[in-house]
């Protein structure tokens, strides 16, 4: 019998050294995983201002976004929020219906897409960010997960009312809204994550595990891709760790009322980008040439 040395007294069996040394490796990794930083919950969130309310011109196009407290949070804490200051609202409307804490699954299931659908008309944009809270738990007391990948897999999940629920994949439900948009004559555009205050030898984090995802779906789906999150992770990155905190006054997601402006201003930056976008058309001045080092000057 081979015997492997485990320190310089004991020697163990080949077999029961490899057991051992998956063991390990098996415990490194949970560890490992259970430091990579959850998404936080949102803020409370009071009712929706006259503003935020507004009814929609019928008679102009309208970009509605979708997605969770990034984009819209509390009063002016998102980015969809400041959005429509980069737009020519006489030509264009700017609907922000994103909805803090939900994920592509709860946004669907609540029914805030179906409200969306209602509103959607031929000639309209959708803009689509979700994946902060993707990343959460199946089931149990706060079920908003949806599961890795793009396939069609899914899985039964029980509900803590004792009812179940079939879970799919984080792509399995963007493509319904692109298809869903689609069917009502409507563009989609599918965006990267907004950038969050993680920090890792000096430069900060630029894509918590959705990244590849959302670009295989460009693909397969024939979408547009708007990457918001390489001209805000530059601009955190040229300003410094120390200062890009003052932008994250909560936590390490949910941004400051200037942050939010910041974020608006890399969706425009990535929209512009996008070949062939006809939303460049109805861009002002400053949607024409603003970016996130220069938003809070010329908001």
């Amino acid at each position: 019998m081979k015997l492997f040395p485990i320190c310089s007294y004991l020697y163990v069996p080949a077999a029961a050294a490899m057991k051992l040394v998956a063991c390990v490796a098996f415990v490194c990794a949970a560890a490992l995983y259970a430091q990579v930083p959850g998404t936080p919950d949102a803020p409370p969130q009071p009712k929706l201002t006259a503003e935020q309310n507004a009814p929609l011109n019928p008679k102009l196009p309208t970009l509605f976004v979708v997605g969770d407290s990034t984009a819209r949070n509390q009063q002016d804490l998102g980015w969809g929020d400041h959005l429509s200051a980069y737009f020519d609202t006489d030509r264009i409307n700017v609907a922000n219906r994103a909805r803090a804490g939900r994920s592509s699954r709860t946004f669907m299931k609540e029914g805030a897409w179906s409200a969306v659908l209602g509103q959607l008309k031929p000639g309209d944009f959708v803009l689509i960010q979700f994946g902060h809270n993707d990343g959460g738990a199946l089931d149990g007391a706060k079920p908003r997960g949806t599961l890795k990948g793009i396939g069609d897999e899914t899985k039964e999940v029980t509900l803590p009312d004792g009812s179940t629920e079939t879970v799919r994949t984080f792509g399995g439900y963007i493509r319904q809204y692109i298809s869903d948009a689609r069917a009502k004559g409507a563009t989609p555009i599918l965006l990267t994550l907004t950038i969050r205050n993680i920090w890792k030898d000096g430069k900060i984090e630029r894509d918590m595990g959705y990244d590849a995802l959302l670009r295989q779906l460009t693909s397969t789906e024939n979408v547009q891709l708007a990457d918001m999150a390489t001209p805000a992770a530059d601009n955190f990155d040229a300003m410094g760790q120390e200062k890009t905190a003052a932008f994250f006054p909560i936590d390490h997601t949910h941004t400051s009322a200037q942050g939010a402006q910041m974020n608006a201003a890399s969706v425009v930056v990535a929209l512009r980008s996008l070949k062939g976008s006809p939303l460049n058309n109805y861009l002002n001045r400053n949607g024409q040439t603003v970016t996130p080092a220069t938003a809070l000057t010329t908001h």
